[in-house]
């Protein structure tokens, strides 16, 4: 690993981007923002990203009690995440914010419990202007949980 930016290493060709940076590119902060860490980005095309699952999380207070499970939603809403970065640093763009724009075939394979790290893997299935659009899909320990297509855009804050 070499060192790049700030927050950001290579790794196997891509970037590693930490918390602080995904802070200065996602307007989301806790309890909304939901991914940790993006293992690795090639612009314009995939990223796969990171989030540690813990029993404090705020939803599981009633998502639900004494049976602990990670909402779908908050699952493809973490993919998103993955989704805007990506895009993000994709155009290479300043001052502007990715909003999430649609769904579509969005599936649960799995529940996703505290103690679970789910990785994100999102490929980019088209760019037009401002517009993108990505396949995703979210592992546990190599095993799909969800996966979704995904519409975002770039525009003025």
């Amino acid at each position: 690993m070499t060192d790049t930016q700030a927050g950001e290493k290579t790794s196997r060709g891509g970037a590693m981007i930490d918390t602080r940076e995904i802070m200065n590119i996602l307007p989301h902060r806790y309890p909304f923002l939901l991914i940790d860490r993006i293992l690795e980005l090639d612009p314009g095309k995939s990223a796969r990203g990171l989030k540690n699952v813990t029993i404090n999380e705020p939803f599981f207070t009633g998502h639900f009690p004494g049976h602990p499970i990670m909402p779908g939603v908050l699952i493809i809403e973490a993919m998103a995440q993955v989704g805007g970065v990506l895009a993000f640093k994709s155009a290479d763009v300043s001052n502007k914010v990715v909003y999430f724009m649609g769904i579509d075939k969005a599936r649960f394979r799995k529940p996703v419990v505290p103690g679970d790290t789910i990785e994100f893997a999102l490929n980019v299935t088209k760019c037009r202007g401002t517009i993108w659009a990505f396949k995703g899909e979210a592992f546990v320990a190599g095993a799909l949980v969800a996966e979704a297509e995904l519409l975002a855009t770039i525009m003025e804050k």
